[in-house]
């Protein structure tokens, strides 16, 4: 029978060393679906390689057998989000292989820790984004007692049995105290979404625009794009003016400040 296959990609050698020897010494196996039926199967978890860092990993997929899993660290080099390049890379190269983020950086922050609710909101953020680039679970490489795979194999064990995401226990504190103080903010009956055409409204305006540019730039008059700025006004629950439209938006995440495309002055 087949092994599942793991790689890891991460910076710190005597993580890599650890986690490698543990899973391979132990000979660790998993349950797992067999097949169409409805049966479970148990099967050997590997790791095959480890790397220090992303073009090794990316160069050694070129020619090796892919792998089912691959554990990806959060922070490289002291860049505290250089996993999610990795990823990104991985998934749209190799859409296959399913990734795990291995990384103390999601756990709740200490109750001392300065500006504790901006972290909690950044972790979500983040979150958020290895999702969107292709991850599919996130386990802490801070375990209580020491070091452990367990959390990994746990991982392992939900996906191969078909659930599309799995956070392990200090992730999922912080997305849920960050999805609480979301929730508080704009209130469940508040939540908004925007079409395209409102998002590129707020672009608009956010880099400076006026209603009467904003409607030559849609093709449309005057009046449709002011009726359409009072409707978000309206949506959003604040004063029908652009400045607090577009920190409305930003402050819920509606619109990424990288796609606002500054005017200059003339």
């Amino acid at each position: 029978m087949r092994s599942i296959r793991v790689m890891m990609v991460d910076d710190e050698p005597l993580i890599r060393k650890a986690v490698k020897m543990e899973m391979n010494s132990r000979s660790v196996e998993v349950e797992c679906h067999s097949g169409d039926d409805l049966g479970t199967e148990m099967r050997r978890v590997e790791m095959v390689d480890t790397f220090a860092s992303g073009p090794s990993l990316m160069a050694a997929l070129e020619t090796a057998e892919k792998p089912d899993y691959l554990l990806v660290d959060m922070e490289f080099q002291g860049e505290p989000t250089g996993g999610l390049l990795i990823a990104r890379r991985v998934h749209e190269q190799y859409p296959g292989v399913r990734i795990i983020i291995f990384s103390g950086r999601f756990d709740n922050p200490q109750p001392s820790e300065e500006r504790r609710p901006q972290r909690v909101i950044e972790i979500g953020r983040v979150v958020m984004e290895a999702l969107r680039l292709g991850a599919s679970a996130f386990v802490s490489k801070n375990a209580a007692g020491g070091f452990s795979i367990e959390n990994i194999l746990r991982a392992i064990a939900c996906l191969e049995r078909g659930e599309q995401c799995y956070f392990n226990y200090p992730v999922m504190i912080t997305l849920k105290e960050a999805a609480e103080h979301y929730f508080n903010l704009v209130g469940v009956s508040d939540f908004v979404e925007l079409t395209d055409a409102e998002r590129t409204l707020l672009l608009l305006e956010a880099a400076g625009c006026t209603a009467s540019e904003i409607a030559n730039r849609l093709d449309e008059s005057d009046k449709a794009v002011q009726e359409r700025q009072k409707d978000l006004s309206r949506r959003l629950d604040i004063v029908n003016k652009s400045a607090a439209r577009v920190a409305k938006a930003l402050s819920l995440g509606l619109i990424n400040p990288k796609d606002i495309k500054f005017l200059p002055r003339s």
